[in-house]
């Protein structure tokens, strides 16, 4: 399909809304005690409710409903005092009921907002709706470019535990758009709502994208790409079926209202169903379960034990620790990264070098490995303890990081690894003054040629004494003796 060149697509303007699938972090599926373990052998985590067997009654899981409240105030959202599941009715294969339970007309939660940041520019992005779900299954194909093809059902996911938050149609850039998914997920993953495994499913994003002139206030005709499994290529699909609809507009044609799936092997958008084939859902009230009441004493318990929120712990790591706001963005991508910094800072009480360890010398160790902040074989405890002997000079830098590729690979303690490695800072005025008149001796013309004038030789003289002390001299004692001396 022909996409439209940059300048006939800045003559019009996108307009995005997501709706973003969450699978809840609970121990069971929603409406029965079946595990949501990944990886289990197929069909083997089913029961007859998620089976949709006649006569299995589902009875809703308190645990999901904690999460999905805290999702849902992590979002800003109004949690509704009541709510009420519904019978989405649609036929799949991996669907055994026939139906899926959602929430219709009364979801469990509305009216929140996601604060983003693009190109330095603000901008606050509404989110309609949050309701919960039970999952279908999934339905594995093989072999359909042979002459024998297979579709396998695995019901294991069938009845896992979701959530649906449905953006306003207020972004108007694939940038937005990767911002707000992006900001999303880590508000979520820092409740412990859902670990957002995009590789496990645990999150999918819809797209509706439509574009219109510029100046154009009614909406143009929209379009939804389902279930793309990366934020990377979310952002590709947008930007790709922006090209595609203003190629289809300026070459006379008109959009239909469509749904369509990204292939990221070639990078465009297929055609999967018209308006014309578009399921009718025909939603009716779940009769097998009574409404959901949500008290405000359930929904304080449900906020009071919710941690802070990765934008208000972004904010309060540039105010409170003076970082930059790229350094607290880095810090707080992950509620690991930023309760493992704020350990070093409480054990180092030193929060800017503590940054640069953490994201620069520790970072640059776990990442060959593969490993995240959570696998460090270097408790936080003892990466304090080291910012704090740089700090207050007990060790140089290059013997600091000495010291941390060796508690890197045994565990150990700075403390423990410097004092059997010998690699205590040497800041003894009298032992350094002595090494200082050897190697002076030993150089003379450099000291002839530093009191004629040539006062870079100092760095000439400090490496000689470093070399001699291996490394342990405390530098600027050295450079004050050394003045001294030479003068």
């Amino acid at each position: 399909m022909e996409t439209a060149p940059p300048e006939l697509i800045a003559k019009y303007e996108a307009v995005i809304g997501l709706e973003v699938h969450v699978q809840l972090a609970t121990r069971t599926k929603i409406f029965c005690g079946c595990p949501t373990s990944f990886g289990a052998a197929p069909n083997s985590n089913v029961c007859p409710v998620c089976l949709g067997l006649p006569g299995a009654l589902p009875v809703l899981s308190r645990e999901a409903v904690d999460l999905a409240i805290k999702g849902s105030l992590a979002l800003n959202c109004k949690v509704a005092r009541q709510s009420r599941f519904a019978r989405k009715n649609y036929f799949y294969p991996d669907l055994p009921k026939g139906y899926q339970i959602s929430q219709f007309d009364e979801p469990l939660a509305e009216h929140g907002w996601v604060d983003i940041v693009v190109d330095g520019k603000h901008k606050r992005v509404g989110v309609t709706r949050v309701h919960m779900e039970d999952d279908a299954g999934k339905s594995q194909h093989e072999g359909f470019r042979d002459s024998a093809s297979y579709t396998y059902v695995d019901l294991n996911r069938s009845g896992t535990p979701l959530i649906e938050i449905v953006s306003e149609p207020e972004m108007r850039s694939s940038d937005e758009a990767f911002a707000y998914v992006t900001e999303l997920k880590q508000a979520i993953q820092f409740m412990d709502v859902s670990t957002c495994d995009m590789e496990k499913g645990h999150l999918r994003c819809d797209a509706n994208v439509s574009v219109r002139p510029w100046g154009q206030s009614e909406f143009g005709t929209k379009v939804e790409v389902k279930n793309v499994n990366s934020f990377r290529f979310l952002k590709l699909a947008i930007e790709y079926e922006i090209a595609r609809q203003v190629a289809v507009i300026e070459g006379g044609g008109k959009i239909f209202q469509e749904t369509r799936l990204y292939n990221p092997d070639t990078g465009v958008t297929v055609g999967m169903r018209s308006k014309e084939q578009a399921h009718d859902y025909r939603y009716f009230p779940e009769p097998d379960l009574v409404p959901l009441r949500v008290s405000e004493k359930w929904e304080s318990e449900a906020r009071a034990s919710m941690p802070e929120l990765p934008s208000l712990r972004r904010a309060r790591f540039v105010e409170s620790y003076g970082l930059r706001e790229y350094d607290a963005d880095v810090l707080t991508a992950s509620r690991a990264s930023a309760d493992y910094f704020e350990e070093v800072v409480r054990t180092s009480g030193e929060p800017k070098l503590a940054a640069n360890w953490v994201m620069g010398d520790l970072a640059g160790m776990l990442k060959p490995l593969g490993k995240e902040i959570g696998e460090s074989p270097v408790a936080a405890k003892h990466l304090g303890e080291l910012v704090a002997m740089v700090a207050k000079k007990e060790l140089t830098g290059p013997m600091a990081k000495d010291v941390l590729a060796k508690m890197f690979e045994s565990g150990d303690s700075p403390a423990v690894i410097a004092q059997r490695e010998g690699l205590q800072t040497i800041s003894d005025t009298g032992a350094i003054e002595k090494i200082i008149d050897e190697v002076m001796a030993a150089n003379p013309k450099q000291v002839e040629g530093y009191k004629a004038g040539k006062v870079t030789l100092i760095g000439f003289f400090a490496g000689q004494v470093m070399k001699a002390t291996r490394g342990q001299a405390n530098p600027q004692v050295v450079q004050e003796l050394l003045k001294a001396k030479l003068s």
